[in-house]
Formats: C-alpha cells, structure tokens, sequence
C-alpha cells in the first residue's frame, strides 16, 4: 500500500488499511552510517530508508546489507598446494 505517514507517496508493506503497522506507527529516519546511500529519500518530514523502516537495527551487528555505498572486498583466493607436488618442483 501507498504510504501515508512520514513517506508519502511511497510504497509500504508495513501500511495497512488503519494505518502504518510498524512499532510506533512510523518509519525512523536514517543513522549517520546511511549517508551516502543509493536508497535514501529525502522527504518533507526528514530522511528516510526505501529499503528498511528502522536503519539502526540493519547497522547494529556489522554494516547494513541494503548499503550501495559500501563495497565488500572478497578475500583473496589461496591456491591450495599439494605438498608432494611443490617438493618436486624444487
């Protein structure tokens, strides 16, 4: 349903036909962490997150899984070495 509370406008699965259904019966707006990020909205009664109703709890336990503007850096990859084998290339 179509937001009718703090992002107007938008779609929300936590609106219901008597109202917004998340705690408090609002969207909380972006942490600190958030700036930057691809799916904020900045709306008339603050900013907020497309993808989550409470940005504080996605960056409780680590970085938030929805952030586009931060970049995971694989690990590099070691080769495993049979240890027969490398003695024999020596």
């Amino acid at each position: 349903m179509i937001c009718t509370t703090v992002r107007e406008g938008e779609e929300c699965v936590f609106m219901k036909k008597n109202g917004c259904s998340y705690i408090d019966g609002a969207c909380l707006s972006i942490v600190e962490q958030c700036n930057g990020c691809q799916r904020i909205s900045e709306q008339k009664t603050g900013i907020y997150c497309k993808a989550a109703p409470d940005p504080s709890l996605k960056w409780k336990n680590g970085n938030c899984n929805f952030a586009t503007h931060i970049k995971v850096a694989e690990a590099a990859k070691k080769q495993k070495i049979n240890p027969i084998k490398a003695s024999k290339r020596r």
